[in-house]
């Protein structure tokens, strides 16, 4: 039995479900290893768990997903039969289900399909399992990162006063994948000159703006993200730019000078933004310092004002991305990934962070 399977099921007893019926896509792949987003899961306390898979999956899930695990399935009419089926053989009443992702539509069909079966929301145990990072997810995280840095050092010499946001966003893609990102994190954020000023500003069909252009993108790789920010200069930077740069700069490297095992959440996110208040620069931080990374581009643990009591913890990959936004004139962001490790911290960012002039 995978380990990951035998966290869920002590959760589970714990909690005295008898099943869970996991219909996530990032569920789906972190407990069967095998990525489908229209495939679900039946796992019961008893040993007992079965993996979904439709004609167009089929083949591949009875490759990629260990038999030891999970019994691959290919469903044959309706839903309430060959789920109503596993949870009769299993012996399985209480049925825990993804309410953070499961819609209010569906939750209704499912009562009407198992009225037998007693459903109970599942709560976080997914999600409290997938904030700790293994080796393997890890070396995912890391890939991707590798992927992205490479793509972003090769973007550089193409870039010029000719190209469009859009054509900069849409070639970063390109870099990715064609360097073996499965597909980008997220919609690639390239703005330049006064559209720098909105955090996740949208890339325009225009060319770009002397000014900062800030870079914001990520790769995938065996369904995990990476994410990382650089800020660059069209033209040549004035010495408010360099000191709004440095700023952000100084504020970053801050914090991850401080960030380990065992630190608040609150106090990492604070230490970065008493350093940018205190420059002159306050209310121009207006989001929190970071988050988590993994299946999800933004996953727990959140560095922010509103961490409460969270501290860091071994096995958290969290986001380290001050930054400084003046309204109708221009915005800057540095953002690395940085893994927690027992007694300390890993950057898993190896980028330059130089005042780079285009």
């Amino acid at each position: 039995m995978s380990k990951r399977l035998e966290k869920l099921r002590e959760i589970m007893k714990e909690k005295g479900f008898d099943a869970l019926f996991a219909t996530s896509p990032e569920a789906h792949l972190y407990l069967s290893g095998f990525a489908n987003p229209d495939g679900c899961l039946l796992v019961t306390v008893n040993g007992g768990a079965y993996a979904f898979e439709d004609f167009r999956y089929i083949e591949a899930a009875k490759r990629e997903i260990n038999r030891n695990d999970f019994e691959v399935i290919m469903p044959e009419g309706p839903r309430k039969e060959w789920l109503g089926t596993a949870l009769s053989v299993s012996c399985s009443r209480v049925v825990a289900y993804e309410d953070a992702t499961l819609t209010c539509r569906s939750l209704e069909s499912l009562k009407k399909e198992l009225p037998e079966a007693e459903l109970v929301p599942a709560g976080d145990i997914l999600y409290s399992l997938r904030v700790s990072k293994d080796e393997s997810e890890v070396e995912c995280i890391v890939k991707a990162q590798r992927i992205a840095e490479k793509s972003f050092m090769e973007l550089l010499p193409l870039i010029n006063y000719d190209c469009t946001e859009t054509f900069v966003a849409a070639q970063l893609e390109f870099l990715m994948r064609k360097n073996g990102s499965e597909g980008a994190s997220f919609e690639t954020i390239a703005v330049s000159g006064k559209n720098s000023s909105s955090p996740h500003g949208v890339p325009r069909n225009v060319k770009l703006e002397r000014g900062f252009l800030t870079l914001d993108f990520g790769a995938t790789v065996g369904g995990y993200h990476s994410d990382m920010t650089r800020t660059v200069v069209i033209g040549r930077a004035d010495e408010k730019m360099k000191h709004l740069y440095n700023t952000v700069l100084d504020a970053q490297l801050a914090a991850l000078e401080a960030i380990k095992e065992g630190e608040s959440c609150f106090k990492m996110d604070k230490i970065a933004r008493d350093i940018i208040y205190g420059r002159g620069y306050e209310g121009a931080f207006g989001h929190a310092l970071g988050h988590g990374v993994g299946l999800e581009v933004h996953e727990a643990p959140a560095l922010s004002p509103r961490s409460g009591d969270r501290n860091l913890k071994a096995g958290d990959i969290v986001t380290v991305e001050p930054g400084i936004y003046l309204e109708g004139k221009y915005g800057c962001r540095i953002e690395d990934m940085v893994y927690i490790t027992p007694g300390g911290a890993r950057n898993l960012t190896d980028c330059t962070k130089e005042l780079i002039e285009i």
